[in-house]
């Protein structure tokens, strides 16, 4: 791996594991192997080196919802697939864990791969729904845009409330919870 990709790999894994505000630059070098100098030969600083990290952990998990919500199968079954998928559910949400982070919030360059992510999963969901609401599978009355934010609502809160409980347990409730709600919307 060249140095810029350890660069931003080390840093894509301490804003997931730290935030922003505790990942340092000598602590990116120290994990990426990397000296000072490098760092800065390739980054103008934390913050676009981060932005780097941020952008790409955004694209990967695009990329992997995308897998489940264009696969086979009802719009339920790929909403499931989707949220049952494999996760590392007690480190929480890699971009929604940014949004706890008040510098990343602040800076509108690195909060907005973290919007640009959410909108696009909302919108995404949102289609898949109005798919299945289209294809008679789900009743007409359903929302897709309202029931996407909900879909997003729940994931979130899963590993918030997993996380509190250090244990993957409350996020598999709040998945089965919501699918369930879901299912009740399926068209008879």
């Amino acid at each position: 791996m060249s140095t810029p990709e350890r660069l931003i790999e080390s840093t894509r894994e301490l804003l997931w594991e730290r935030g922003y505000v505790g990942t340092s630059p000598k602590a990116i070098q120290q994990r990426a192997g990397a000296g000072q100098g490098s760092m800065y030969h390739h980054f103008a600083g934390k913050p676009d080196l981060a932005l780097a990290a941020i952008t790409r952990t955004a694209g990967e998990l695009r990329a992997a919802a995308e897998a489940q919500f264009s696969g086979p199968g009802t719009a339920v079954e790929r909403i499931a697939a989707y949220l049952r998928r494999e996760r590392d559910v007690l480190k929480g949400c890699p971009v929604g864990r940014l949004t706890q982070d008040p510098e990343v919030m602040a800076d509108p360059a690195l909060r907005a791969p973290v919007d640009e992510t959410f909108a696009w999963l909302r919108e995404r969901l949102a289609s898949v729904l109005a798919e299945g609401r289209d294809r008679g599978e789900l009743a007409a009355a359903l929302d897709p845009a309202a029931t996407a934010s909900t879909v997003m609502a729940v994931l979130q809160g899963g590993y918030v409330l997993a996380r509190a409980a250090g244990s993957e347990e409350p996020f598999r409730q709040a998945v089965d919870g919501v699918l369930g709600l879901l299912a009740a919307h399926t068209a008879a």
